[in-house]
């Protein structure tokens, strides 16, 4: 599979941002805390040179814990500021305060020194498409202020949204890269969801979860799908899921399309369990 989605609205979105980032004191980046790396705009990293940083591991809840530890342990060896959270619920987004305080504090000291009192700190929310920026802006401000959706490309034009005395946000949409150099990389956000499925084979995304599946999370599917999934080829683990989800056609055989979907919706809600799509230790 060779994934690629760079739809025209995203270059306006980039411009958008080029155009803002010299109000903005810290970019707070977002990434699915289930494939971090791979949820990662290298764009955003050249946008944001000389501002103060925040990675938030978003969707936390739904990732390996363990494996979640790693990659905190990893973006801070990088000089970033890290946090992971779920974007839906009010303690975790009252702890990211502080840490914006902290990541922020040379230019808070510098407005103290010239007399600026209670000046808020201006942050862009940056992030690709689906990753949780508006939820976790409504979470921030207690208001559904900026529009949120399950699908990429909701949110379309920057909106700034006060979040507290202290914090203005700018909320931008969802911005992919031109090209994944790395087959895999689109892989794992077509599987996430950060990808519209209109343009993806979700038979095949199926397959490729199935097989990693296999190899790292090993009973999950035979828990979730009351099926064997030992030495039988991935094509064959996805006919036995329509079967047991009663996926059958008309004719009367298994209908692994309609499994595949299964498949697909069931990680993305987390009904297979805390699962994390890669590993700092294979970078």
């Amino acid at each position: 599979m060779n994934i690629q989605w760079y739809p025209g609205h995203m270059t306006r979105a980039r411009r958008m941002m080029q155009d803002n980032i010299k109000l903005i004191d810290l970019v707070i980046e977002l990434v699915d805390a289930r494939l971090p790396l791979s949820s990662r705009n290298p764009d955003i990293d050249e946008l944001a040179r000389g501002k103060s940083r925040m990675i938030l591991l978003n969707k936390a809840d739904m990732a390996d814990e363990r494996v979640t530890a790693q990659w905190e342990d990893w973006f801070r060896q990088q000089g970033l500021y890290v946090l992971r959270i779920d974007s839906r619920k009010k303690s975790d987004v009252k702890n990211i305060t502080p840490v914006i305080a902290q990541a922020c504090s040379e230019k808070i000291e510098r407005d103290r020194k010239r007399g600026i009192k209670n000046r808020p700190v201006r942050a862009m929310i940056a992030g690709i498409p689906n990753v949780g920026k508006s939820t976790l802006i409504n979470t921030f401000a207690g208001r559904s202020s900026a529009k949120t959706g399950n699908k990429p490309g909701v949110t379309r034009g920057a909106q700034w949204i006060k979040a507290g005395k202290n914090v203005e946000m700018l909320d931008t949409p969802g911005l992919l890269w031109p090209r994944f150099d790395d087959p895999e990389t689109g892989i794992r956000l077509a599987v996430s969801g950060s990808i519209n499925d209109d343009i993806l084979n979700i038979s095949d995304l199926a397959i490729w979860l199935i097989s990693y599946l296999k190899e790292n999370y090993g009973s999950v599917i035979e828990s979730r799908y009351n099926v064997s999934a030992g030495a039988e080829r991935p094509e064959e683990i996805l006919g036995d899921i329509a079967l047991s989800r009663n996926c059958i056609t008309k004719g009367g055989e298994p209908d692994p399309l309609r499994a595949a979907r299964i498949l697909i919706d069931d990680f993305r809600s987390a009904r297979l369990g805390h699962i994390s799509l890669e590993k700092p230790e294979k970078i």
